[in-house]
């Protein structure tokens, strides 16, 4: 997100291809899962196991599901600033490696869970692991970088646990100081070995990074409030300061990893880090999916996803402002993949880009410029807006049981960032627009298009253009978080439908093989010149 105003804000494929199960369920509601045998599981790290499944092979989704969710997951009480807070040394880990955990608290002792975030039966989660009770220590205050502004917590390790037995997926470490009155979360993820025939969920950790203002700076503003005292480098080294430690994960990534998970189906889990490191989850995937708001990529990554869709992984963008800024991981002192790297209209004088690394800043600028809609076909047009997603193909297969019709608009269902689909850019064809939804960004009149596309491969590419939609998936659905933007019940039963719609036939291979896109650009956009 550019806070100025202008764009830049705020058939199968071998054996390992998976067939999904028969599915009968459309939205959370009416999924039913049947119950599964559970065992108890060795202690871990300085703390407990909570019963949970054998580790091994992949991901049993519906099995994972029928356990017994913890509805008291949240944060109730957050207590004073700085009272509990802490991070993880890694953004990622594979089962039964160390975690370190750097935890900074004026209580006396604190307590730390680990629940892994999915649908079970509307709760929403599950306590996989606990500790004892464990020293609390105060740590310094952040450390301001002059040059680059980047803050940092040089905090010591002060927990170790071991993830042996925890299930793939989204996790949230919370926080609890000795008296229970203030608590925080620390995201990670336990990544899965390998993809093939699943839904790879890829959670934006480099965006989270990117707003995250914990010691005073993120890539957008700093000390002053203003552009020029934003941070050029942020690191995973610091909590996060937004939504009680979690950064964007509850708003933009959790409530579709809900729904995913209630469907059953296929998945593995990963973050654009690693992907940008090593590839190998994306290897034979049905699907993968980008969250609501997956505004920084790294080189690496993109050619990795862009890989992976040419060799048939269909490609769910489920926000908008996606791969829209180039970015770089460094080291840290911590580990390897710490640090983001952006210097945006400052790139020229980015020490890596001295020595000869790709400009980091906007995808679709010069030099270097790639825009992303030649990725995503779709581009990413302007911050703010606030307005009513209109339908224009509501005969579209993904729009069926919506009970849309042409014209039916959904409230509010268009905001903060938008996409479109601009002929003047590269972008794969043919497109296929299922909703035209009219803006005005900053006086700018203009449109938000949802779209879906097919390629040579086989893959097939929808974009939301929108990025409420993760939000709205939430609303009316059972242990949803409560209504934003004045989002209705309404907008996420649609939003629901489609998304399960997609998610079901993305997971059963190429979609665009099977359900070719019918080109209609110019129905919208008229005849190129």
């Amino acid at each position: 997100m550019d806070q100025t105003g202008a764009p830049g804000e705020s058939g199968g494929r071998g054996p390992g291809r998976r067939r999904v199960l028969g599915l009968a369920a459309a939205t959370f509601g009416s999924w039913s899962l049947g119950a599964a045998p559970t065992r108890a599981a060795a202690g871990a790290g300085a703390g407990r196991a909570v019963p949970r499944l054998p580790a091994g092979g992949a991901l049993d989704v519906q099995a994972e599901n029928a356990l017994p969710g913890s509805p008291d997951w949240r944060i109730r009480r957050r207590g004073p600033a700085r009272a509990i807070e802490g991070f993880a040394d890694r953004v990622s880990v594979r089962p039964g490696e160390l975690l370190g955990v750097r935890v900074s608290t004026t209580s006396a002792s604190y307590a730390v869970r680990a629940y892994r975030m999915g649908w079970y039966g509307g709760a929403r989660a599950r306590l996989v692991w606990q500790s004892a009770p464990l020293p609390g220590v105060l740590q310094p205050p952040a450390v301001l970088d002059l040059e680059t502004r980047t803050a940092r917590a040089a905090w010591r390790v002060t927990t170790r646990i071991d993830t042996s037995g925890w299930p793939e997926g989204c996790y949230l470490l919370r926080l609890d100081t000795q008296d229970g009155k203030a608590q925080r979360f620390v995201p990670v993820t336990v990544r899965s070995a390998f993809g093939a025939g699943r839904t790879v969920i890829m959670n934006s950790v480099a965006t989270w990074q990117a707003y995250n203002r914990w010691g005073g700076a993120d890539l957008y503003r700093g000390a002053t409030g203003k552009n020029g005292s934003r941070s050029l480098r942020v690191t995973f080294d610091r909590p996060y300061e937004n939504r009680h430690g979690a950064g964007q994960f509850l708003p933009y990534e959790a409530p579709l990893i809900a729904l995913a998970e209630s469907l059953g189906l296929p998945l593995a889990y990963t973050t654009g880090a690693d992907v940008a490191r090593c590839p190998v989850v994306l290897m034979g995937a049905a699907a993968m999916v980008s969250l609501g708001h997956d505004e920084y990529w790294s080189p690496e990554q993109r050619r990795h996803v862009t890989r992976a869709r040419d060799s048939g992984t269909n490609l769910a963008v489920l926000g908008a402002n996606c791969c829209y800024r180039r970015i770089r991981f460094e080291a840290s002192d911590v580990g390897p993949d710490r640090v983001v790297v952006c210097y945006k209209g400052d790139y020229a004088k980015d020490p890596g880009f001295q020595r000869g690394s790709p400009p980091t800043h906007d995808f679709r600028r010069a030099p270097a410029a790639d825009p992303e809609s030649a990725l995503l076909g779709v581009l990413y047009d302007g911050y703010p807006v606030d307005a009513p997603y209109v339908v224009s193909h509501p005969e579209h297969w993904l729009l069926a049981g919506t009970g849309a019709r042409a014209g039916d608009s959904y409230p509010r269902l268009v905001g903060v960032e938008f996409d479109r689909v601009n002929p003047a850019h590269p972008m794969p064809r043919p497109v296929e627009i299922l909703a035209h939804s009219p803006v005005v960004c900053k006086g700018r009149p203009s449109y938000a298009d949802t779209a879906y596309l097919s390629l040579p491969s086989g893959a097939g590419i929808f974009a939301t253009g929108t990025m409420r939609w993760v939000e709205a998936l939430d609303v009316g659905a059972p242990g949803g978080a409560k209504p934003s933007h004045g989002l209705d019940a309404r907008t996420g039963h649609f939003t629901r439908t489609v998304t399960a719609n997609l998610l079901r036939a993305f997971a059963q291979g190429p979609a665009g093989r099977a359900r070719p896109a019918r080109d209609n650009l110019a129905a919208h956009y008229g005849a190129p010149t």
